[in-house]
């Protein structure tokens, strides 16, 4: 279903308060909504929040045989699902394009930069491998699905233990919880997505973590996925607004900061998680 525009006198107002770099929900144009996270029983259960966007993101793995080409690298596949829940709209069965921009974004960002060491995920060379499946599930959208669903994604992995694996000659053994501890997955580095929102006026300047409302009246955006440690991994630029190189790189510093508080509340999130969490081997 096509979304439903916004009407006219709603643009005009919209347009006139970003001209003097005021936003409806009262945030500066550079400051994001507050992300909240929230960790399930489970590990590798992640619920994120940005405003009332919501989504949840969930982690499994299982054992494969890997593909020939590569014999020693385990396995990753991204699975994004907006349904109805999520907006009116959404419709249940037929992917939309946002929908399949986020699960080409969130494939970009965390299979295909690296931020998981494939190799460690190898069991038995050529035999068996881990699989890792992440599904990410839209529950609400209120503008700026994509950097919700890249965060809930990276944090499920940070999150997740697999099970303890002993091999004795060609013999897999798979240890459960309670005889050996899960043991967490090996992480290169934590990339997170920040995405700005470009007007049609020039004289307006983008927003960063646009509202549904911004996101609609939009020329376009531009998501930056990158580390704490100021390494790009993805720039996105989606729709026709020319940008300035000068543009670019003080919107390019302002995404290093928030990546950098968001890895911060991430950390401190999974020690206040895993001090709560008791494991018991027996």
């Amino acid at each position: 279903m096509r979304p439903q525009s916004p009407s006219i006198p709603e643009k005009d107002f919209t347009y006139e308060a970003l001209k003097q770099s005021l936003r409806l929900d009262g945030r500066n144009p550079l400051e994001l909504r507050t992300p909240t996270i929230t960790f399930g029983s489970e590990l590798g259960w992640v619920e994120c929040t940005f405003g009332k966007t919501r989504v949840i993101a969930h982690v499994d793995a299982k054992m494969v045989k890997p593909p020939l080409e590569r014999p020693f690298e385990g396995t990753i596949s991204i699975h994004s699902e907006i349904s109805p829940m999520a907006s009116v709209d959404y419709e249940l069965g037929r992917p939309s394009e946002e929908e399949v921009t986020m699960t080409r974004m969130l494939d970009k960002v965390l299979r295909r930069s690296d931020a998981i060491d494939k190799e460690s995920l190898c069991i038995l060379a050529g035999q068996r491998v881990w699989h890792l499946r992440l599904t990410v599930h839209c529950l609400a959208d209120a503008g700026n699905m994509l950097d919700c669903a890249c965060l809930a994604g990276i944090v499920a992995f940070r999150h997740f233990r697999r099970p303890e694996v002993e091999v004795i000659g060609d013999d897999v053994i798979v240890h459960a919880p309670e005889e050996r501890a899960p043991v967490p997955l090996a992480i290169h580095h934590t990339p997170f997505c920040v995405t700005f929102a470009f007007f049609p006026d020039p004289t307006t300047r983008p927003v960063v973590d646009p509202s549904l409302l911004e996101q609609r009246l939009s020329a376009g955006t531009m998501s930056i996925a990158l580390n704490a440690q100021r390494e790009i991994c993805v720039l996105h630029k989606a729709g026709g607004v020319p940008t300035a190189p000068d543009e670019i790189v003080r919107l390019l510093n302002v995404a290093v900061v928030i990546a950098q508080d968001l890895d911060k509340l991430v950390e401190a999130r999974l020690r206040e998680d895993w001090a709560q969490r008791k494991v018991e081997v027996r």
